[in-house]
């Protein structure tokens, strides 16, 4: 990719846009304030890019001192806000599982969709489920990134996913294969200007009237905000999410082909 000497701009910070993000920073302010001046540690449930990015506007407000989030591996996307005061006592709020398919041979082995809807289906809300990664030296295993307090009962109730049964087994880690986080093939392409239809268009491989099409239907957020316009722009780091299709980052912003086109990379989720 060829890239520009020129700073490429990057997305400000976006205010809490309804009521459940407001609640969200309420409630990161006030651990803050419980880990500062009661030396406690605190820590929340599993939190999206965007929930971060409250959650770290909410500690730079309440000037907590390097706030932590820890997903279980390098490159995690869901992941807890640690707030450990120097020299308290503090505990480890993620645990681990590993997930592994019973399946018959020539029987469809379950997915991401499956095990996060069995997990969710035993009465756990979203916020207690980290990442859930796909073994790629094993089809038939999934790993996942739980809270702590959360994976005995995982481990005990969860016996099937799809139509599959399955088994649950407590680990202490994630193998090492693992830890540098799922492989995702960076891909290249040009676009004829940074326009959200345009970039959604060069990643799902269609034309800009099909882009703005899933825009137009409320299939699309960035960063999990609605996408309200095909001609808003978008940045590098962007996440969009087009329901029913898939998640990708645009990872970068490069320079401008002989063409005029600008060149960026991606990869999907």
């Amino acid at each position: 990719m060829a890239f520009s000497s020129d700073s490429v701009a990057v997305r400000g910070f976006i205010p809490p846009q309804n009521d459940e993000e407001r609640r969200l920073m309420r409630r990161v302010e006030e651990l803050c304030r419980v880990a500062l001046h009661r030396g406690i540690p605190r820590y929340t449930g599993f939190l999206s890019d965007r929930e971060q990015v409250l959650a770290r506007a909410a500690c730079h407000r309440e000037a907590f001192p390097e706030p932590d989030f820890r997903g279980g591996y390098d490159g995690a996307e869901r992941r807890v806000l640690c707030l450990e005061p120097p020299d308290a006592w503090q505990e480890e709020p993620l645990a681990y599982l590993q997930l592994r398919a019973l399946a018959a041979a020539g029987d469809n082995l379950p997915g991401h969709r499956d095990y996060l809807g069995s997990i969710l289906g035993l009465g756990l809300d979203r916020a207690c489920v980290g990442d859930l990664l796909p073994d790629p030296q094993n089809p038939a295993v999934f790993y996942a990134v739980v809270l702590a307090d959360k994976q005995q009962l995982i481990a005990a109730e969860l016996t099937s996913a799809g139509r599959c049964p399955v088994q649950a087994v407590l680990c202490e880690r994630l193998p090492d294969h693992l830890l540098a986080g799922p492989e995702r093939p960076l891909q290249e392409a040009t676009v004829s200007s940074l326009r959200a239809d345009a970039v959604l268009a060069a990643m799902l491989h269609t034309s800009r009237a099909r882009a703005a099409d899933y825009i137009a239907a409320g299939r699309v957020e960035i960063n999990h905000l609605p996408l309200h316009a095909p001609h808003e722009s978008v940045y590098a780091d962007d996440i969009f999410t087009i329901r029913g299709v898939g998640r990708y980052r645009l990872a970068a912003i490069g320079g401008k082909s002989r063409k005029e086109r600008v060149f960026i990379s991606y990869f999907q989720y």
